[in-house]
């Protein structure tokens, strides 16, 4: 099993419903988020074209996070989910360093580091993220990338997409559908 999020660029309007939903699901500090929506602007009047995608950590398969980890507090799950143990994490900041995606930050509180962990408590009750749960334009998907017949492998069949920075070698497991 392989988790992956995909994400329609053609259907996400930017309202941010993933980013509040994700804050209040995973009890993030007010001022910092594991997800946000980014807007590009490609082109020259009158042909502009706009692209709204929402971002996260990518769950990278080659995770520069985890590699880098002096004590093994960034690790990856079943399902190929990077998560962070809190207790484990003494803050040093590396994988922060590390991540291409900017992904990660610094608790304020726990002085820990946290990021997005594709809801994994909801996974093991059998629900997708809340950020999939709650995106009024059905624009997200999340599945087993293993599953040849799953959502997400279907969609990566038949639509052209791309990853973030693959310049960056990390095998992402967040897709953007294009065009």
């Amino acid at each position: 099993m392989r988790y992956a999020m995909v994400i329609d660029t053609l259907k996400c309007v930017g309202c941010s419903d993933c980013v509040v939903a994700c804050q209040t699901e995973n009890n993030v500090p007010l001022g910092y988020c594991r997800d946000w929506v980014t807007e590009t602007v490609d082109g020259a009047y009158p042909n502009v074209e706009l692209e709204l995608k929402s971002e996260r950590c990518n769950h990278c398969d080659n995770a520069p996070c985890v590699r880098c980890c002096p004590t093994g507090a960034s690790h990856i799950v079943e399902g190929g989910i990077v998560l962070v143990t809190d207790d484990e994490c003494i803050g040093c900041g590396a994988c922060i360093e590390s991540c291409p995606y900017d992904a990660r930050y610094q608790h304020p509180e726990g002085g820990y580091v946290d990021k997005c962990t594709f809801c994994h408590h909801r996974l093991e009750k059998g629900q997708n993220p809340a950020c999939v749960e709650v995106c009024p334009t059905k624009c997200m998907y999340f599945g087993d990338l293993d599953d040849p017949t799953s959502e997400v492998s279907e969609l990566l069949k038949t639509r052209k997409h791309k990853v973030l920075a693959p310049e960056a070698g990390t095998s992402p497991n967040v897709y953007y559908l294009i065009k």
